[in-house]
């Protein structure tokens, strides 16, 4: 499956889970939720995905953690906040380059459409 395809399937199930639940709960319960209809659809996920930090000549296990990764392709961060800052930003470009991978969304199920709490990053 090709990348639009696969943020499209991840978009529709955010959507959904977001008109079922509304904003106001932990990012826990929307990642279950969103894991649970990631895997119906048949995509294949990992959750709390260890991400290790590459310096030199060492690598660490920081205990960094990607929340869901959907197809060993697509990193999502999920997030419940007020709004987005810098440093969410900073987050999943950091994700995406650790993990080596190109595709990240970060979503923020802490709004009133989800639309406007979906940002796609591209490395």
């Amino acid at each position: 499956m090709i990348y639009e395809d696969l943020t499209k399937i991840i978009i529709g199930c955010a959507i959904d889970v977001h008109k079922e639940l509304g904003p106001g709960l932990l990012e826990s319960a929307y990642e279950e939720c969103l894991a649970f209809d990631l895997t119906n659809r048949g995509l294949k996920i990992e959750r709390q995905k260890p991400v290790p930090i590459k310096y030199k000549e060492i690598k660490l296990e920081c205990g960094y953690r990607i929340d869901i990764l959907v197809e060993d392709k697509i990193v999502l961060e999920l997030k419940s906040v007020e709004a987005f800052n810098p440093v969410h930003e900073a987050q999943i470009l950091t994700y995406l380059k650790f993990a080596e991978k190109k595709i990240g969304l970060l979503i923020n199920f802490n709004v009133l459409r989800l639309k406007e709490g979906i940002k796609r990053y591209i490395k």
